[in-house]
């Protein structure tokens, strides 16, 4: 079947035109909204929050060491059951936790009970020797006065007077010595009484009591074992003091701490104990902050009540200080805070004021006309959920027909998922847009993808999450 050139061309012209159509009902459908999605202004209760993630602690820990060394023959008996003492085993203060072998310290204060009593007997026989050497003196003087009364004559020869007067100079040394070791046996009783109470100390070491009435959180050691004690004690039991209250310490990042004060409100769960939640409140923010590569965290210690043995130590606890709390105010999901519109999209009574608040927040831009405009900046007219201000501005849109059009509020406080409004123009049960609908998308909606995207909950590097304010935008 053969074709003339006329026909040929008159085929390829429909061709053409049939694309061009379809390419231009193509563009102008992808511009085109079908529709918007909207929600209702409500009223309602509203609180802000930090949330930090935290151990629980118990509020006083007592590690239990030995000071001496030796092997672990035996453990207390846990009087509740009857058993050796083990972990959550409840001690008295004074109650036998266990006890080392000591039979060479023993053998130690034997040893120095051997030397008190030498040193106690040195002091009598110094004191014996003194008592003679008196005596001796005594004689010797007797002598030399009748010798010093005869002089050297006839009766008595020059070699006696001088042995006389010698016997009584010794004498006299020998007492002056004498003296002096019953002051140093003296000396030596308090020394070996010191050496024996070391050593009966050390003994005494050997039996490791309960310092406090408590509950065994933690057993380090088994009978059979070596303790070596060096310049440290070595820890063999960890004891809580009481776990009727118990401690959170949570890590605060620094850009919310200031929003955190002693006596606040605080409330927690933990993901050992689903569907409860505990209370507690601050008791105090140290000041000795941490840094984890460049992330500045501050510890608070939140108290609790344990009446019930719920909590026990160590377990995670999702914390959340309560920083604000609004009752009965008109409040707007974030994403209607965030939803931002083309420049067609908006009426054209607003456009103007629309172009003149935002001179940065276009930029190449398509519109349906096919022209460009700037694109929306990263920034955001209203402040983070992080750190927002008390009352920020914000922009809601609402419909005007088949356009749509701006109204201004106040920004108050956010949980992460709605945020307090506040303007003379908004009643509740208004309609601001959240997001649109366009007919080309399978799926019924289509996202903005010029719209400023903040998430509602934004999560700090430390752990902690900050959602107070602002509008969480």
């Amino acid at each position: 079947m053969k074709f003339g050139f006329k026909t040929i061309v008159i085929g390829a012209v429909v061709l053409v035109l049939i694309a061009a159509v379809g390419g231009w009902q193509l563009l102008h459908n992808g511009a085109s909204t079908g529709a918007f999605r909207t929600v209702d202004i409500k009223r309602g209760d509203i609180q802000s929050v930090i949330t930090a993630t935290g151990t629980l602690e118990p509020e006083e820990v007592v590690d239990v060491g030995a000071q001496v060394t030796g092997i672990i023959d035996k453990f207390g008996t846990d009087e509740a059951d009857g058993f050796l003492l083990d972990y959550r085993s409840e001690v008295e203060a004074g109650q036998l936790l266990a006890h080392i072998d000591d039979t060479v310290y023993q053998s130690h204060v034997l040893q120095a009970k051997a030397q008190l009593e030498t040193a106690k007997a040195g002091v009598q026989k110094a004191a014996a020797d003194l008592n003679q050497m008196k005596a001796k003196l005594n004689q010797s003087q007797r002598d030399w006065d009748r010798a010093q009364k005869v002089g050297p004559s006839e009766a008595l020869s020059q070699n006696d007077y001088d042995m006389y007067e010698a016997n009584y100079e010794t004498a006299r040394a020998n007492v002056g010595v004498g003296d002096a070791a019953l002051v140093q046996a003296q000396q030596a009783v308090p020394q070996a009484d010191a050496v024996l109470l070391e050593a009966q100390r050390n003994f005494d070491y050997c039996t490791i009591k309960s310092p406090v009435k408590g509950i065994i959180i933690d057993r380090r050691v088994n009978i059979g074992q070596t303790i070596v004690s060096n310049q440290t004690a070595s820890s063999m039991f960890l004891i809580a003091k009481d776990l009727k209250s118990m401690q959170v310490w949570a890590s605060v990042n620094e850009a919310d701490v200031a929003n955190v004060y002693p006596g606040q409100p605080v409330t927690f769960t933990c993901d050992a104990l689903a569907g409860e939640s505990f209370t507690g409140q601050v008791r105090k923010v140290r000041p000795n902050a941490q840094m984890t590569q460049n992330v500045v965290t501050f510890t608070v210690e939140v108290t609790t009540d344990n009446s019930s043995a719920r909590l026990v130590p160590y377990l995670t606890a999702n914390v959340q200080f309560q920083v604000a709390q609004k009752n009965n105010v008109l409040l707007v999901p974030n994403a209607a805070l965030r939803w931002y519109p083309q420049i067609d999209q908006v009426s054209p009574e607003a456009r103007d004021a629309f172009n003149a608040s935002q001179p940065d927040h276009h930029q190449n831009r398509p519109t349906g006309d096919g022209s460009s405009m700037k694109r929306p900046s990263t920034r955001s007219t209203t402040r983070s959920a992080t750190k927002p201000a008390r009352f920020s501005q914000g922009t809601l849109w609402v419909q005007d027909g088949k356009f749509v059009k701006p109204i201004r509020v106040q920004v108050g406080i956010t949980d992460g998922l709605n945020t307090e409004v506040r303007s003379d123009d908004l009643k509740e049960g208004m309609q601001p847009i959240i997001g649109e609908i366009r007919s080309q998308n399978g799926d019924g909606e289509a996202k903005n993808p010029f719209a400023p995207q903040f998430p509602g909950r934004q999560q700090q590097k430390s752990g902690s999450q900050s959602r107070s304010g602002g509008g969480g935008r």
